[in-house]
């Protein structure tokens, strides 16, 4: 497996029927949330899916060893993330059903037809443009910070790509809750599941997954909280369930 990496990257087990992953430490690399929502979002058999701001193709690679998805498509916009991720999808032998793309998904357009997608999900940049500290490293403040798409691009192209009944699933910062209901609702994406996240039972909630229907109709079912670590700083069962165990949300 040595053959697909470059200089100072490195292999990541995903403990999940032998998938692994390439990343590099000076890059970013995948954090909880990528893991939570690939759990969360509801996949079914044969649904095509696509993949927002892949990154290392953390969320695509997950849903290929979850699901029975027939076609995962990851799309990046920085050109070394999206290679690297291709890289790993070679790795595991699994481009038969997946592909990253290198793309903008502000020209979403250029890549995939209009209501044809049954699933996109996204992991989107949380602060927004202007906002909180920017990482110098590039990589990194382009994921984390809306620099080269907001949430309404993020929103409004995938309204344009699902298909009617097709469902965006998304996590985010709780302190954007508002933001994000708002613009999914006024661009035809109806809230329908969301999960509020807290990092112990004793803290407020950080965190959100969401999951919308295209043209759906207006009812928001709101799950049990999840909360990620205990008393002694470990995970909870759940957390560690969908980690380790192959458990979807």
């Amino acid at each position: 497996m040595e053959d697909y990496l470059k200089a100072d990257e490195r292999i990541d087990d995903l403990q999940l029927g032998g998938l692994k992953i390439i990343q590099h430490p000076r890059k970013f690399c995948f954090g909880i949330d990528a893991v939570l929502l690939a759990n969360f979002a509801t996949v079914k058999k044969g649904d095509t899916v696509v993949d927002f701001g892949t990154g290392t193709g953390i969320i695509p690679i997950i849903i290929a060893g979850k699901t029975a998805a027939s076609s995962i498509t990851g799309i990046e916009i920085q050109e070394d993330m999206a290679e690297m991720a291709a890289r790993s999808v070679l790795m595991n032998g699994i481009q038969n059903r997946v592909r990253i793309v290198h793309g903008d998904i502000k020209r979403i357009d250029r890549y995939f037809k209009d209501n044809s997608i049954d699933l996109v999900t996204t992991n989107p940049p949380y602060m927004n443009s202007g906002k909180g500290l920017v990482n110098p490293d590039s990589s990194k403040a382009v994921s984390r910070h809306e620099i080269l798409c907001s949430l309404e691009d993020v929103v409004s192209s995938a309204a344009r790509i699902l298909r009617n009944g097709g469902r965006l699933a998304m996590i985010h910062r709780s302190n954007r809750l508002v933001d994000v209901l708002y613009t999914m609702r006024i661009k035809g994406i109806e809230p329908k599941v969301l999960r509020m996240i807290y990092p112990a039972a004793h803290k407020a909630s950080n965190l959100f997954l969401v999951e919308g229907q295209k043209s759906g109709g207006a009812f928001l079912k709101v799950l049990k909280p999840l909360v990620l670590y205990d008393g002694d700083g470990n995970y909870t069962q759940e957390v560690y369930d969908i980690y380790y165990r192959g458990k979807r949300m």
